[in-house]
């Protein structure tokens, strides 16, 4: 039986590279590295394969927190897919918008998470059973649906990533539900706590390296334990409680604005 697909967004990253390396180290899956940096992706990928000593691991350059290259990189990419990891994210100091003036934050860390689903569906659906992990965090809250883009609000980057992992958790469950009949399943995740460029631009440190950091999205990803599980969200590789996914009437209302844009 040959490989298994498995897509991971941001994995230039320190958690990101660390989920591909793990995943590849299953010996189990063809990896796909998604970056935007071409020079970075080289550098990782090459590190990757001299670490596990494994060769089946590419990398395509695409900016997430754009819808159109997010539907170019799914016509790119050929096949069956049986895991998609979501964990490209950013935290900018200072309000930035993207060329078609979407926020970057909330471009890249819940309509890129959108658009990755709904784009690599048919991948998945071809691939099922599939699985998709929506590397969330346990930063999050006090989601504005009114003025997610801090058009009206002064734009504070803790605030605008907080509400990004709770439109991730949010977003988790509406796509479970959507998916379950395709054979595909959606759970989301806190990661550990990594020292990363994201990590310090939201002003923290971190006490984790970033295989630790990595290892319960890679367990969701991988393991035989959490097979036909979905709607989820989990911390320490285990179930955690979420308050954003019983609000099903703001999940709705979250989903109706993400099909704006």
């Amino acid at each position: 039986m040959g490989l298994k697909t498995a897509i991971v967004t941001g994995s230039t990253g320190a958690i990101g590279k660390a989920i591909a390396r793990l995943i590849l180290a299953t010996d189990k899956f063809h990896v796909i590295m998604i970056a935007r940096d071409e020079s970075k992706a080289l550098k990782a990928r090459d590190e990757i394969v001299k670490m596990t000593g494994l060769q089946s691991i590419d990398y395509y350059i695409a900016d997430l927190s754009r819808k159109s290259e997010i539907f170019r990189l799914a016509g790119l990419i050929d096949g069956p897919v049986q895991v998609l990891v979501n964990n490209a994210a950013q935290s900018p100091r200072q309000r930035g918008e993207t060329p078609e003036g979407v926020e970057v934050q909330w471009a890249t860390n819940v309509l890129g998470y959108f658009w990755m689903i709904e784009a690599f569906t048919p991948h998945m659906e071809a691939g099922a059973p599939a699985r998709v992990v929506n590397v969330a965090s346990y930063w999050a809250g006090n989601l504005d649906l009114d003025d997610p883009e801090f058009r009206r609000r002064r734009y504070d980057n803790d605030e605008s990533y907080r509400q990004s992992k709770q439109a991730d958790r949010m977003l988790t469950v509406a796509f479970a539900e959507k998916l379950r009949s395709k054979g595909i399943t959606v759970n989301s995740c806190h990661p550990g706590d990594v020292n990363s460029k994201l990590s310090n631009d939201l002003g923290f440190g971190g006490h984790e390296t970033p295989d630790q950091g990595a290892a319960t999205p890679v367990w969701l990803a991988t393991s035989q334990e959490v097979e036909g599980i979905t709607g989820k969200y989990f911390a320490d590789r285990s179930e955690q409680y979420c308050s954003f996914s019983k609000d099903k009437e703001e999940i709705l209302r979250l989903w109706d604005l993400l099909e704006t844009y």
